[in-house]
């Protein structure tokens, strides 16, 4: 199965057979526990529940409690569903980077970092008024819109939170995996800072193979 949940540890440099340099990112990925295993004829869709990270028992609520025992395994920090070609899976089996190979492209989902109220130069890339001495309007907004609207209109460039956004980065490539250790490693950069949470799962539009002439 080539779903799995992980944190971001960073990205280093591998020299590749050819000698080149590749940059990649290194991924602390499971080894996830299936939690439940649904199935269209009770839930309606086919799909599995993976768990990662463990948790004390008590530290869950009570509706978790009950579903854990349920299924006879133990608490688990992290839940993400999980569709596709899951197999023969069922609660209680481990998942572990040995399902993906070298060459594998597979889709990151992340969160990208977080950098706190920011103005619409930082935020969207805006222009800012004049430069000169006595513009007085270097970094401010310009027209709010309509002043007959009486409102701001929705999806205008205004300053506010910047970051911390559900992003998936597509088409990465599988590097290289690390069964002892749990590592993944992907070609070029997956959003987020060290140690946050990604979810890693095949890519939905693959690249297709270039054949050689």
């Amino acid at each position: 199965m080539k779903h799995i949940i992980g944190r971001k540890l960073g990205m280093t440099n591998i020299f590749a057979q050819d000698g080149a340099t590749v940059p990649v990112t290194v991924i602390s990925a499971g080894p996830c526990q299936v939690v439940e295993r649904k199935s269209a004829d009770k839930h309606g869709y086919d799909a599995v529940v993976l768990g990662f990270e463990d948790a004390k028992f008590k530290n869950v609520s009570k509706a978790m409690r009950g579903r854990f025992e349920r299924q006879n395994v133990g608490a688990k920090a992290v839940l993400r569903e999980a569709r596709g070609e899951l197999g023969d899976l069922k609660a209680g089996d481990m998942v572990t980077v040995e399902g993906f190979e070298i060459g594998d492209r597979v889709d990151v989902t992340g969160f990208s970092k977080g950098k706190g109220f920011a103005g619409i130069m930082k935020r969207w890339n805006g222009s800012g008024g004049g430069a000169s001495h006595g513009s007085m309007i270097h970094r401010q907004p310009a027209s709010n819109g309509d002043t007959n609207a009486a409102k701001t209109v929705k999806g205008s460039h205004r300053p506010g939170r910047l970051g911390v956004d559900r992003v998936t980065t597509l088409n990465l490539e599988v590097i290289a995996t690390d069964k002892e250790r749990n590592l993944l490693l992907v070609r070029g950069a997956v959003p987020g800072g060290r140690r946050s949470l990604v979810v890693v799962r095949p890519a939905v539009r693959p690249r297709k193979k270039v054949q050689a002439s």
